[in-house]
């Protein structure tokens, strides 16, 4: 791989702690939720996830669907839910859905540009046979 961007973000403190990058743009308390025991009140290492798999999906799509030369009638929307929870090797596993609307799109068209976009996307590829990832089209 030609690696054309890197960023690098630290973390101290784990999951409740700190994370901040080397830009400055990243810069908050991260805390565990309290569905795992913690206090909750701050954004987790999960949501952060679904933020960057969401964004980074629906720009795959967008490229598929300039490629495929497919008018949509508005933005079309990626909403990634994560979930965390243990495995059977006493470790923890997580699990992604996508969830994606494609507006004025017959859907099964805009499955085929779904998965079109899961062969592209970064975090498809980074993912893909380590999770589980549930594609979605609404």
């Amino acid at each position: 791989m030609k690696t054309q961007y890197q960023t690098t973000v630290s973390a101290t403190g784990g999951r409740n702690g700190h994370v901040k990058s080397e830009d400055g743009f990243v810069d908050f308390d991260v805390l565990m939720p309290k569905e795992l025991g913690g206090k909750g009140g701050a954004t987790n290492p999960e949501q952060l996830l679904a933020a960057g798999y969401a964004a980074c999906f629906d720009s795959a799509l967008n490229l598929v669907i300039g490629k495929a030369k497919v008018k949509p009638e508005g933005e079309t929307t990626v909403k990634a839910t994560v979930g965390i929870g243990p495995n059977d090797a006493g470790g923890f596993q997580l699990a992604v859905k996508l969830s994606v609307e494609i507006p004025g799109v017959e859907k099964d068209k805009a499955q085929e540009l779904v998965e079109q976009a899961h062969q592209v996307c970064p975090y498809s590829n980074a993912t893909r046979g380590n999770i589980d990832v549930e594609l979605e089209v609404i």
